[in-house]
């Protein structure tokens, strides 16, 4: 079941490669997941480093406060882990710090478990000119859907 899609991150970059990422929540945030109140929108995956340990963390990602718990508890983006198998998130980490990718978060749904779970993505920058093109092409196939499927009604 999809809770939420990060439709800029598609905007935003070209989508390389694509993980699923458990992540540690609290019980007020998956009931906030569950009334699918979750935004991605500005959300990223930042990586820390300590003793040799390299962890991922979700960023920025907004979970509504669950109305019928304690409100003034709730904080609402606040950062949450990610959970990875150590060797992707070596695989990332080495990408975003040398090839000059960058992880995103591109949805957010149940598994068939019932868990939440996280899709990131290596991506790349899209300039201004490729966000261009992309519009374009998607205006190009809606005209001819649209000319094809007045061709067939006439017919």
């Amino acid at each position: 079941m999809n809770i939420s899609d990060n439709r800029k991150a598609r905007h935003d970059f070209f989508i390389e490669d694509k993980f699923e990422a458990g992540v540690a929540l609290l019980g007020w945030e998956v009931k906030s997941a569950r009334a699918s109140t979750v935004n991605l929108k500005d959300s990223f995956v930042h990586f820390t480093v300590t003793d040799g340990v390299v962890e991922a963390w979700l960023k920025n990602a907004h979970f509504s406060p669950f109305q019928f718990g304690d409100v003034k508890t709730q904080e609402t983006r606040r950062d949450r882990k990610l959970l990875l198998n150590k060797s992707e998130i070596r695989k990332i980490h080495t990408a975003v710090k040398a090839k000059g990718y960058t992880c995103v978060p591109t949805r957010i749904y149940f598994n068939k478990q019932g868990c939440v779970k996280l899709e990131i993505a290596l991506a790349l920058g899209k300039k201004n000119y490729d966000k261009r093109a992309a519009l374009k092409e998607r205006d190009i196939e809606r005209e001819t859907q649209k000319t094809v499927g007045e061709i067939r009604g006439g017919v």
